[in-house]
């Protein structure tokens, strides 16, 4: 996708691009042009704007952006090659690494995109049933009226876990006490429209745009289940990794600073939304975004409020930095849901996946600070504290499980 060189001085004149910036001699990147895959949802932001900003050319190499129908597409063309890198559900990743949801290969996460922003929708049908919280629709599933149904995007996915955890947490056994079915974004506010699904489990501009269209409402934001959670990486696989290491490192600097820029004030974060909401990357109204993308948010039963967890893309590089833990987080839900079995040597596998030394030299690069450790702790929604210190007891201490 071209954009017209007019569009980085329009949407921030202090960011003309500064090209071959660190692309001399040995330590140029192998490629000209990076073929990176995303969905048409508010956290491609830093992809597309890292391109429309001209930080890739800086970096010495054109990212090629291709916008995708599904994660399901994202998989298969990273598996086959079609593309060099993609914005990928960090679930998505680890399944095809562990050879779950798809065909298997190795797989490396190059950075996270983003924190946050993601949320849990109910039909205006189980609003009607004045059904408002998990607690209601507990009572309402329990009456075993009829089965009903709830989508997420993958099934080894972000949306998958959260709405699984969601579930749980109010006594709602996903895979015995209602029906799931896979969804691609673009397609959950249609599938709703015409009742294939009471709920859903979605990123954002779809949860705000069921709002809008008077479809839906919103009743759990992601980052309520679990605050500054991960949420999407850049994905490569690791055959490209290792045959292109320069790149994949320029591809990391270039967003990095695509991010910092986003994040770095009210102004970018409107530039962005009206920049991303072009038909030619997630093709919708630009205060659908912009609302949720600066925290403002509404549930679409009357309440409003400014989100102290909303959607991040870089928050001093705390959002970017592969830590293992997260990771590791989303090994010990596929093993809750029976997506894995037996025992898995969970810090190992993050290890091989996150690419931990090729970010820190990027980060060093690109001037963003790093953590101190690889791992971070967190409380999630039921007062259960992950660290990543001890994967089988955090997971064996789950009741509803597969």
């Amino acid at each position: 996708m071209q954009h017209n060189s007019d569009t980085i001085s329009e949407i921030a004149p202090e960011c003309a691009p500064v090209v071959g910036a660190w692309v001399e001699g040995s330590e140029r990147p192998e490629l000209n042009v990076v073929d990176i895959g995303f969905i048409p949802l508010t956290d491609c932001a830093s992809v597309v704007m890292a391109h429309l900003l001209g930080f890739d050319q800086k970096y010495g190499v054109r990212f090629n952006l291709i916008k995708e129908p599904s994660w399901a597409v994202v998989r298969d063309k990273l598996v086959a090659g079609d593309l060099h890198a993609a914005q990928a559900l960090y679930g998505l990743v680890y399944g095809v690494h562990m050879g779950i949801g798809g065909p298997r290969k190795n797989m490396a996460l190059l950075m996270t995109l983003s924190h946050n922003g993601q949320a849990i929708s109910l039909s205006n049908e189980l609003r009607d049933k004045k059904v408002s919280n998990g607690t209601a629709l507990a009572r309402l599933i329990a009456k075993r009226e009829r089965c009903y149904t709830f989508a997420q995007t993958f099934p080894t996915g972000t949306h998958a876990m959260w709405l699984y955890y969601w579930l749980a947490a109010h006594g709602i056994h996903p895979f015995q006490d209602i029906k799931t079915i896979v969804v691609p974004p673009p397609q959950m506010v249609s599938n709703m429209r015409i009742g294939n699904m009471d709920g859903a489990c979605m990123g954002e501009p779809w949860n705000q745009r069921l709002i809008a269209d008077n479809i839906g409402f919103t009743v759990a934001t992601s980052q309520s289940i679990w605050p500054d959670h991960p949420e999407k990486v850049l994905a490569a696989s690791a055959d490209f990794v290792a045959r292109y290491p320069r790149t994949a490192r320029a591809t990391i600097c270039a967003i990095l600073e695509a991010s910092r820029w986003i994040d770095a004030s009210p102004l970018n974060r409107s530039k962005t939304a009206e920049a991303i909401a072009a038909k030619a990357y997630v093709n919708t109204d630009t205060d659908v975004i912009r609302s949720r993308m600066i925290g403002q948010y509404e549930n679409g039963l009357g309440k409003r409020w400014t989100d102290a967890h909303a959607m991040r893309f870089y928050n001093d590089g705390q959002v970017n930095y592969p830590y293992l833990s997260d990771g590791m987080w989303f090994l010990t839900q596929h093993r809750r849901w029976g997506m894995l079995k037996g025992e898995i040597d969970y810090l190992g596998i993050a290890r091989q996946i996150n690419q931990i030394d090729l970010y820190r030299q990027a980060a060093e690069i690109a001037k963003v600070p790093l953590p101190t450790s690889p791992m971070r702790s967190a409380t999630l929604m039921d007062g259960v504290v992950w660290n990543g210190e001890n994967p089988q007891a955090y997971l064996e201490q789950f009741k509803i499980r597969a």
